[in-house]
This record gives C-alpha cells, structure tokens and sequence, in this order.
C-alpha cells in the first residue's frame, strides 16, 4: 500500500500557479507616431519659448499647431 501512495506522491504536480505564455502584445503606436509626438512636443516647446521671450504672433501660432495639429496628427496616424 505504502508503494502506491509513494507513487501517487510522486506524480503529483507541485503546487502554484500554473506556467502560462504570455499573449503577443503589439504596441499601439509605431515608430512614424513616436516621430511625430517628439516633433508635436518640440513645435510646443518652442511656442513656450517664444512666449516666454515676448512674442505675441509666433508663440500662438506654434502652440495652436502643436496641440491641435501635430499631437493629434501623431495619434491618428498609421
């Protein structure tokens, strides 16, 4: 009997969680996207800079096209 339960024993899975495969994960964005936000983000930086020097037509003008035309350029790609 003990030769069973040994057996039994040994063949048991051991305890935890099970190993599972992770499933394939595709990014969102690609590397045209991430261009374009780092060309959104600097067009932006820029339009601060100018505001910050005193320019009253340019830094709107980089702002407006920034945060309205690139970054959501940028998210709508493909």
């Amino acid at each position: 009997m003990s030769n069973a339960a040994d057996a039994r024993r040994r063949n048991r899975r051991p305890a935890g969680p099970k190993a599972v495969t992770p499933p394939s994960v595709e990014l969102p964005f690609g590397r045209k996207n991430y261009l374009l936000f780092g060309i959104g983000a600097l067009v932006i930086v820029a339009g601060y800079v100018a505001l910050a020097g005193g320019s009253i037509t340019l830094a709107p003008i980089l702002l407006l096209l920034g945060y309205l035309v690139v970054i959501p350029w940028a998210i709508l790609a493909k």
